[in-house]
């Protein structure tokens, strides 16, 4: 980690890690925590391999849905890591995102309690990361990381 390029979110998820995989490479699951309550998540496409495609769209109403994400995975290793940037769309086109450009990374590992998950975004340059940083990174996945949580922990209650 490099803190003057990256971001870091660490969290302990109270359900096993294949559960919290499964609410991440659902498509069903992962709409209903990647978007920060009460914004309304679509999902166009969720490809979970190296090289597959991740689209969402949002909405405020339910309605009228803006794009979101246009991303591409580059590494997937099951139930312990996935690495996507938004810098490739899901047609591995070249792109400029705004507001940031990042490459995320997600792991998974076991916890006693069930899942230590850790999201690691690296951005290429110091003003990026604080631009990020500016917009509420921390307040933004935070809360997206709590619902994924209750998403996971309703999993082991089903």
């Amino acid at each position: 980690m490099n803190p003057d390029l990256d971001l870091v979110l660490d969290r302990v998820i109270r359900a096993p890690r294949a559960l919290v995989w499964s609410a991440w490479t659902d498509p069903s699951s992962f709409a209903q925590w990647w978007l920060p309550a009460p914004t309304i998540c679509r999902v166009d496409r969720l490809d979970v391999r190296p090289g597959g495609g991740l689209v969402t769209r949002m909405s405020e109403d339910g309605v009228d849905f803006q794009p979101h994400v246009d991303a591409s995975f580059l590494v997937v290793e099951d139930q312990e890591r996935i690495v996507f940037t938004n810098t490739i769309d899901s047609e591995w086109r070249p792109v400029a995102p705004a507001p940031v450009h990042m490459t995320a990374e997600i792991k998974f590992a076991d916890h006693p309690d069930g899942t230590d998950y850790r999201i690691v975004v690296r951005h290429g340059d110091p003003s990026s990361r604080a631009r990020h940083h500016e917009l509420g990174f921390f307040d933004g996945w935070g809360s997206v990381t709590e619902q994924l949580a209750s998403v996971a922990e309703g999993l082991v209650l089903r």
